[in-house]
């Protein structure tokens, strides 16, 4: 059996891969353009871009949106492919991204972090951008579309369900993430079930596609059989030569071990999964002290609390500045073996997709 398309609305990816957003400024328009040339669809992370930028007033609003316009630009000039934008619903500057992107043309906007409950107000007469909301239930997936319909006469042109063994911030409590029941293989059923209601309702096809820990061509059959479309992967395209992350960042996924992989509680109130290292030992000693805020990025930053800036922290570490941020990663960054590339990386799922999936 060979990989699927994966088809949202009218477009058409040759493999069912979505390249997971990754923030800070580790998925840009390098990662995303090799991503989008393979077939799949590749993604910039929104989240504070402005920071990777070489312009002065890094933090500044308008600077943001100049550099997501910027690495869109230079996406589609890399590729005729597909390729998508993640926006997190907690950035404060969420509209004008939104905005960006629609006026940029791009192909899809995924969006978590929080329910983009009013995500379809921003598309413009002639967009063609697809809207494709991130969930961890069945529940969110029910409200985002009944809240949708009733208020735009729109339905999600697919959700991603992302489980508890993501990379970065996760959409459940600390104590669900080794919870069974919140486990990708429990919720994905959940999320199906409850898309298909609208399905049946407005006589369009929802897509649904899997992340969280998928790490091989195999997972990429379990969950395809599961009912998936497609699957979202992020870890497994950090370790590639066209990651645009620093060489350092990327062999810290190499050099991870299971017992580097780490939970911590973010700034902005949710728990994240990273690797372990000398900067995250110091938060969690105590070491850190609160700081003054210059960013003001997300809206649920705990800024008079909270004993670092994540958004420095994770710029520092995109540069390869580990010793003064840390890298987010997925449940299985400790298995990352060597960096290769997109095309190497791709042609490895897919034969690992045919091997366990036989017709």
């Amino acid at each position: 059996m060979k990989l699927p398309q994966l088809k949202i609305g009218d477009l058409v990816a040759r493999v069912p891969i979505v390249q997971g957003g990754m923030g800070v400024g580790i998925s840009l328009s390098g990662l995303a353009s090799a991503v989008a040339e393979e077939g799949g669809i590749g993604v910039i992370a929104a989240a504070m871009i402005g920071l990777t930028s070489s312009k002065p007033n890094k933090s500044a609003p308008e600077t943001q949106s100049e550099a997501l316009a910027d690495e869109i630009r230079k996406a589609k000039a890399k590729t005729s492919g597909i390729v998508g934008v993640n926006i997190m619903v907690a950035l404060t500057d969420f509209a004008a991204q939104v905005s960006t992107s629609v006026k940029e043309g791009v192909d899809v906007i995924f969006s978590g972090a929080g329910l983009p409950l009013d995500l379809p107000k921003y598309l413009v007469d002639g967009a063609k951008t697809k809207l494709v909301p991130i969930v961890s239930s069945g529940r969110a997936a029910s409200i985002i579309c009944k809240k949708w319909i009733s208020k735009f006469d729109y339905i999600p042109d697919a959700f991603v369900v992302e489980g508890p063994k993501a990379g970065g911030h996760l959409g459940f409590q600390r104590e669900q993430l080794d919870d069974p029941k919140f486990s990708l293989e429990s919720i994905l059923p959940e999320v199906l079930g409850a898309v298909k209601v609208f399905e049946e309702k407005t006589g369009k096809t929802i897509p649904v596609i899997a992340a969280g820990g998928i790490y091989t061509g195999a997972d990429i059959c379990k969950f395809i059989k599961m009912g998936a479309a497609g699957v979202q992967l992020g870890t497994r395209f950090v370790a590639t030569h066209e990651c645009d992350a620093n060489e350092k960042f990327k062999q810290a996924y190499v050099d991870s071990t299971k017992e580097d992989m780490t939970v911590i509680q973010s700034p902005v109130g949710l728990p994240g999964r990273a690797i372990k290292n000398d900067f995250l030992n110091a938060v969690s000693a105590g070491k850190k002290a609160p700081f003054k805020c210059s960013f003001k990025c997300l809206k649920t930053c705990q800024v008079e609390t909270t004993p670092y800036c994540i958004a420095s922290a994770l710029i520092n570490a995109q540069r390869g500045k580990l010793k003064y941020g840390f890298a987010f990663a997925g449940a299985n960054a400790y298995r990352t073996q060597k960096i290769v590339s997109v095309k190497e990386l791709i042609a490895e799922l897919k034969s690992e997709f045919e091997a366990a999936c036989p017709a």
